[in-house]
């Protein structure tokens, strides 16, 4: 793939990324191995209260061709099949789902040294129809997305965003919800490999007429242990510590409660990832 904007999807992504991802509420448990043929089996359980989940994904990589299967206690089945390069710097994709055979996607994605765009349809009677574009280069892009429903005819999202991203900083405007959410974020990493980081956030939804200003963090304690801090101005707090117990398997521990009702039961997540 050339290396230009990237996609709509990834402005704003880093920011989110340090404020979302490895934040749990629940307890989760993967195994995943790896055989010599190049299939992964990963199995994952999940307890969520007094629930227990879970599915068992494979995924099988050859040349520039990837399928992905999954089937979970539900009797949901899932299916992903990406091919790259069928048109030169491009990547299609194809989605199906069963029972809930109508959310199946086919997906189209094509990027250039300064433009990306993709096109996505439903696999269904009444599909709706998504689109996105963005132009500039890998320091500097803007872009746009947009949702139609074909159906009824009316757009179901558009969303605007425009980045500026250096070796050592990132900084994201999006404009989304309709036009309803206006979200601004910045990131500063602190070392080379982007574990250490600093991050501020602000959201304001004018139909509400109210504002979330959000500042976080990550701090690498040594090779093997990351530790994450969030807190807005409502009073959420939260944390996670994260340690590779053996090369590549990680034990995550987070925890989130509200600072201005301390009586309430603070929410607690753990997670340990196993692999080979």
């Amino acid at each position: 793939m050339s290396k230009g904007p990237g996609l709509f999807s990834d402005i704003g992504k880093k920011a989110k990324d340090l404020l979302t991802k490895d934040y749990l509420s629940d307890h989760k448990f993967s195994v995943s191995t790896y055989s010599e043929s190049g299939v992964a089996l990963t199995t994952t359980t999940v307890k969520k209260g007094g629930y227990s989940s879970g599915d068992v994904a494979a995924q099988y990589i050859y040349k520039n061709t990837s399928a992905d299967f999954k089937v979970d206690t539900e009797s949901n089945i899932s299916a992903t099949l990406t091919v790259a390069d069928i048109v030169p710097s491009s990547k299609t994709i194809a989605t199906l789902k069963y029972p809930n055979y109508e959310s199946g996607k086919l997906e189209f994605q094509y990027f250039h040294p300064h433009a990306s765009l993709t096109a996505a349809v439903g696999l269904n009677n009444a599909p709706p129809l998504d689109f996105s574009v963005t132009l500039g280069t890998p320091t500097f892009a803007l872009g746009a997305e947009a949702g139609y429903e074909t159906t009824s005819g009316k757009l179901t999202k558009y969303t605007a965003g425009i980045t500026v991203t250096k070796p050592d900083a990132c900084a994201s405007v999006i404009l989304g919800d309709k036009g309803d959410t206006l979200k601004v974020s910045y990131i500063h990493f602190m070392d080379q490999l982007k574990r250490t980081a600093t991050m501020g956030e602000i959201t304001r939804r004018f139909s509400t007429n109210q504002n979330t200003f959000t500042v976080g963090g990550s701090y690498a304690v040594d090779s093997l242990t990351l530790v994450k801090v969030k807190l807005n101005n409502h009073g959420t707090l939260g944390a996670v510590l994260q340690h590779e117990v053996i090369k590549k398997s990680l034990v995550t521990i987070s925890s989130e409660f509200d600072t201005k009702a301390l009586d309430r039961t603070p929410r607690f997540g753990v997670a340990l990832a196993l692999k080979p």
